[in-house]
């Protein structure tokens, strides 16, 4: 019973001790007392991020106070300045309401040195790293294509059914980066290549680190003399049975992705970026093997990015057609903002896993600009009426071969009458729940797409800037 009471005495103790080097933190930070500050987060670093009263971390007081230099060092340390107090305000917000633009300035700046908002910064998403140079100039060149196709260094990815062979990998990072694809070489897939039903898709060269100089402008059709001596990747699409392609990697782990929405997803940013182009292309040779234009059996031309008609007479040979070049799908994806500026509405489909919300989408209609299919698939899906829309960045995403336009669009509505048929529910998230959701794992009421979505990236940036859009 003593040492009971001992005990929660000296808890009480302890966290009223830890209240107390806060509360002088927060107090220094306030006053600009960079002295004091750095002195304390020497013998507390975990200080960094603390909020007192209301959700105030010590960045929003220095930035309310105007103390520019105390901003600076705390974000050299780190500070995560994408908290929020209990009025939805960030440490940018806060600046700019009292008028320090040089401290606003200094926090809108993105981690490559971009600004937030109105100014948008170049943003790279999952699938679009452009790893290599697809060289489209070459592939009419079926002499070079043949000549590479047999160079040592070529290399290969084998697919199955559209999905490319990976094996695991032991990265224990936490990135989820932990699957790596397949290459294979000439020899041990020439066979494959005298088969008729296998479909060779050329991918491009790998890029040069060190690109030679030139003094001439660069164009789209490159020559002999200013292509890359660089090992050119394709892409294999194999009927074979894929137990029997799959002996023909050295490594025990081999699989074919059963789920691509998922397993896709593990790869690394370099090698995402050549499956999202090479799965897109077979997922188009799988689909379109015959003329849609007279129903004619077509061939593969320039390395697998043209088909051409067998029919002599058919008029896609005739004039400019697009039926026999790999079709994009455009779709838009949007992240639907509440006139207070510090809401969100997200829906769900009965597919998503428990408590998963995402951002609205749906192909873009013909005839239709990107701001009307946003307006036009937002009100269908969730009632809501949608007025300003601002494109934000976009996303290849080849399943099987859409590209994902995303934008950020401002609710003139806020009913909301769901449509089943489309999905089973929508809501509006107050900013503080989609930040704690974000940022705090996933044991939330609220769960936000991977990073690896442009959903993720579309609420990240929507958090990450003024709520007053």
């Amino acid at each position: 019973m003593i040492l009971s009471l001992c005990t929660g005495r000296m808890t009480s103790l302890q966290m009223s001790a830890q209240e107390e080097m806060v509360e002088k933190f927060l107090d220094a930070a306030a006053r600009g007392d960079l002295k004091q500050l750095c002195a304390l987060l020497s013998h507390t670093p975990s200080l960094l991020n603390q909020t007192g009263y209301s959700g105030w971390t010590a960045l929003m007081l220095a930035a309310r106070n105007g103390h520019h230099h105390l901003v600076e060092k705390l974000l050299s340390l780190g500070c995560n300045k994408l908290c929020t107090n209990s009025s939805s305000q960030t440490a940018y917000d806060i600046a700019k309401f009292w008028g320090h633009r040089h401290i606003a300035r200094l926090l809108s700046l993105t981690d490559d040195g971009g600004l937030r908002g109105g100014t948008l910064s170049p943003q790279e998403n999952y699938f679009s790293r452009e790893t290599l140079d697809r060289l489209s100039g070459k592939r009419s060149d079926a002499a070079w294509l043949e000549a590479k196709q047999r160079d040592p260094d070529t290399v290969y990815l084998l697919f199955s059914n559209r999905s490319p062979m990976a094996t695991v990998t032991k990265d224990t990072s936490g990135d989820g980066a932990d699957v790596k694809l397949c290459r294979f070489r000439y020899n041990a897939v020439k066979d494959l290549l005298q088969k008729p039903a296998t479909v060779l898709v050329f991918l491009g060269a790998e890029r040069t680190k060190n690109p030679p100089s030139s003094t001439t402008s660069s164009s789209s059709s490159q020559t002999e003399q200013d292509t890359p001596d660089t090992p050119v990747w394709f892409a294999i699409n194999s009927d074979e049975d894929a137990a029997e392609l799959l002996k023909r990697c050295e490594n025990s782990s081999c699989f074919f992705p059963k789920t691509p929405n998922r397993d896709l997803l593990r790869l690394d940013e370099e090698e995402a970026g050549v499956v999202a182009q090479a799965r897109s292309v077979l997922a188009w040779h799988d689909r379109y093997s015959f003329c849609p234009t007279c129903g004619s059996p077509t061939s593969l031309q320039e390395g697998g990015h043209k088909r051409s008609c067998l029919n002599p007479d058919c008029r896609s040979l005739k004039g400019v057609h697009n039926t026999c070049y790999p079709r994009v799908d455009p779709v838009v994806i949007m992240l639907v903002i509440h006139p207070d500026g510090n809401q969100c509405l997200l829906g769900r489909k009965s597919i998503f896993p428990a408590r998963m919300f995402s951002c609205l989408a749906g192909f873009v209609e013909p005839g239709e600009t990107i701001e009307e299919a946003v307006r036009r698939e937002v009100e269908e899906e969730s009632g809501v009426k949608v007025g300003p829309v601002q494109y934000v960045s976009c996303q290849p995403w080849p399943m099987p071969s859409s590209l994902m336009i995303g934008c950020h669009a401002i609710a003139t509505s806020t009913d909301i009458k769901v449509d089943e048929d489309e999905i089973e529910d929508a809501q509006w998230f107050p900013r503080q729940q989609v930040v704690d959701s974000m940022f705090r794992g996933a044991h939330q009421t609220l769960v936000i797409p991977p990073r690896q979505t442009i959903a993720h990236q579309l609420i990240r940036h929507w958090i990450g800037i003024n709520s007053n859009l």
